[in-house]
């Protein structure tokens, strides 16, 4: 028996080929005569093609006299028609890591071992999800690509969107990373296992300038040097900090303009993240960013649209598609600018080209593409092309079989994940990072609370625990709320959008709603926002809650006006800051904000507002 063909899931054929080549092979399989010679198959087709799949070789190599290069449908035509006279492979647990080093250098080569151990000197963060009955293939996830481990201990059965120059080094070192697990799903493989306590000295030095002159005074000259050090941080391939520094650089820039995209409270979190990561004691990979270069060019990408999201920045509209890819969600984002009288509508917003497609058939659609480019913080950018070619198919059912690390169907177990994640200014840096697609029972009850702005849903999982579905209107997207109701209210399968923990219970702010008819993205529906909406119930802001608000948004006033030029009415407030904290039972982050009141120093300014957004974070 052929094992290798008999545990090749329908899923497996997919990532090898496309669905479409799959779908076609399929109607072909009843029609070929089949014939096995030991452990070589032969298919003969009525038009006198001929596919043979001998043992031991992958199905790309594997001849076939139709002449196609790599997987072809009379190839996956010979397996199912296989598979029909055989019985299903039973699931039997794996580890890739069991792949001893001799084989890996027998089938890949000295070369890409070798360049695999450079990976590793220099340290490669590795999330690893193991093969279930649901889901038998086991995957790892790099920085710069996916490497999933579609048949049990066969290497020829590897599907990787890695470039061809760096297949074979980085299925090592997936292998190697299932290897060192030791029952982890998330670390670093090799490397620096801690980071140097002195950090980036010229980040602290300028983040410290910065929080004592506040951000009212900088002025052009610190811009400079802001853009030049995060060059440098490129440069060094310290990819997190340079992100936190980009992002500072265009706060600043938005308050010099007097954008609407600048926010005081952003401002203070960017200064502690980016001194909190040049002191930390976590893993490089985690805090400061992998060896890996800014941008990796993918072979062959398989994308899930998972929804959008579109914002208004000053004069520019950005949208964020949200794809499924591996297991992990990878985000491409698109900018363009507006005229300052021009109304951007529903349909200008799906119609409009991005990669040479249009934007509403990309947040709804699989996309396969051989000219996409992927960031280190999994943003993929995919580029025309008049020779790699990129498709788009309708979207069907591909949530049914989205793999389990990106689907959330217990609530409970969800929030528990989340609540002992470390805190965000010292996690990697990743778009999407929490976007997930939630499996909805039923939904309870939908409203709308006018003050706020803000739809409420609350739904339930099988379990009969209860999340919340909050969104709030925003004049980019008029049309939201409207439609969002209407597909919460026809008794949804699923909502993707980001995931947190508030009040100890799960909370999605959703990018779309799969109903039983199709995929609803409320940033792209048209309308002017206009429906009545029937009335939340929601609780009021909780007393803790309300304190945290109070203490961080003091703090963040502090970095915007600067420690060295406080104004008189800063300790009144700060006292009273204090006191919020301690009648709800926060006394550490209370005696953190006391120490600053009494001695306003950088040091004593980062330790209150780093403990309050771990506080905030954590509830």
């Amino acid at each position: 028996m052929r094992a290798d063909l008999l545990a090749l899931t329908t899923d497996a054929l997919v990532a090898l080929a496309n669905r479409g080549l799959v779908k076609r092979a399929a109607k072909e399989a009843d029609g070929l005569e089949l014939s096995v010679v030991g452990d070589t198959i032969t298919g003969r087709f009525p038009d006198g093609v001929e596919a043979v799949l001998p043992g031991g070789v992958a199905l790309e190599s594997a001849p076939c006299s139709c002449g196609a290069a790599g997987v072809c449908r009379h190839r996956i035509a010979v397996v199912l028609a296989y598979q029909a006279q055989g019985e299903a492979a039973e699931f039997r647990p794996w580890d890739p890591g069991g792949v001893d080093d001799a084989e890996l250098t027998a089938r890949f080569g000295e070369r890409a071992v070798a360049a695999a151990r450079r990976a590793v000197r220099a340290g490669v963060a590795v999330r690893l999800i193991r093969p279930t009955e649901r889901d038998p293939v086991a995957v790892a996830e790099l920085p710069s690509c996916t490497v999933r481990f579609l048949v049990p201990g066969d290497l020829s059965y590897v599907d990787t969107d890695a470039a061809a120059a760096r297949r074979a080094e980085v299925v090592v070192l997936a292998v190697w990373a299932f290897r060192e697990a030791e029952g982890r799903d998330g670390f670093d493989l090799g490397g620096v296992p801690r980071v140097d306590a002195s950090g980036p000295a010229a980040v602290r030095e300028l983040t410290g300038r910065l929080l004592r002159d506040g951000a009212v005074h900088t002025s052009p000259v610190l811009d400079a040097e802001v853009r030049r050090l995060h060059q440098e941080l490129v440069a060094a391939r310290l990819h997190w900090p340079a992100a936190a520094l980009e992002e500072l650089a265009d706060q600043l820039d938005a308050y010099r303009s007097r954008g609407a995209a600048h926010r005081v409270e952003r401002v203070a979190e960017l200064i502690t993240e980016l001194h909190a990561r040049c002191v930390a004691t976590g893993q490089r990979t985690r805090v400061l960013g992998s060896d890996e270069v800014a941008e990796t060019p993918l072979r062959r990408v398989r994308l899930t649209a998972l929804g959008c999201r579109v914002r208004a920045v000053d004069d520019e509209r950005v949208a964020e598609v949200c794809f499924a890819g591996g297991g992990s969600v990878l985000v491409l984002r698109h900018r363009w600018s507006v005229g300052a009288d021009e109304v951007v509508t529903g349909h200008d917003l799906v119609t409009r080209r991005v990669g040479g497609a249009a934007l509403g058939a990309l947040a709804v659609s699989n996309v396969v593409s051989e000219s996409a480019v992927r960031s280190p913080s999994r943003l993929v950018r995919i580029a025309s092309s008049r020779v790699s070619k990129t498709s788009i198919t309708p979207l069907g059912d591909a949530w049914d079989d989205l793999p389990d690390a990106l689907v959330v169907r217990d609530f409970a177990a969800t929030a528990r994940a989340l609540r002992d994640l470390p805190p965000r200014v010292v996690r990697a840096r990743v778009e999407a990072e929490s976007v997930r697609v939630v499996r909805i029972a039923r939904v309870r009850s939908v409203g709308y609370d006018p003050g706020a702005q803000r739809l409420d849903a609350v739904v339930v999982d099988e379990q009969g625990v209860e999340a919340t579905v909050s969104a709030v209107h925003r004049s980019v997207a008029p049309a939201a709320l409207d439609v969002l109701a209407e597909a919460l209210e026809s008794g949804p399968r699923y909502v993707s959008g980001a995931v947190r923990r508030a009040g100890g219970r799960l909370s999605v702010e959703p990018l779309a709603v799969r109903t039983a008819d199709a995929l609803v993205v409320p940033d792209l529906a048209e309308g002017g926002g206009t429906t009545a909406l029937g009335t939340s119930d929601r609780p009021a802001i909780d007393p803790v809650e309300a304190a945290l608000r109070g203490a961080v948004s003091a703090c963040a006033e502090v970095a915007h006006r600067g420690v060295d030029h406080l104004p008189p009415t800063m300790p009144a407030r700060l006292a009273e800051s204090v006191a919020d904290l301690r009648r709800v039972g926060l006394v550490k982050a209370a005696d953190r904000l006391a120490a600053f009141a009494e001695h306003p120093t950088a040091d004593h300014w980062h330790a209150a507002h780093l403990r309050l957004l771990v506080t905030a974070e954590a509830r």
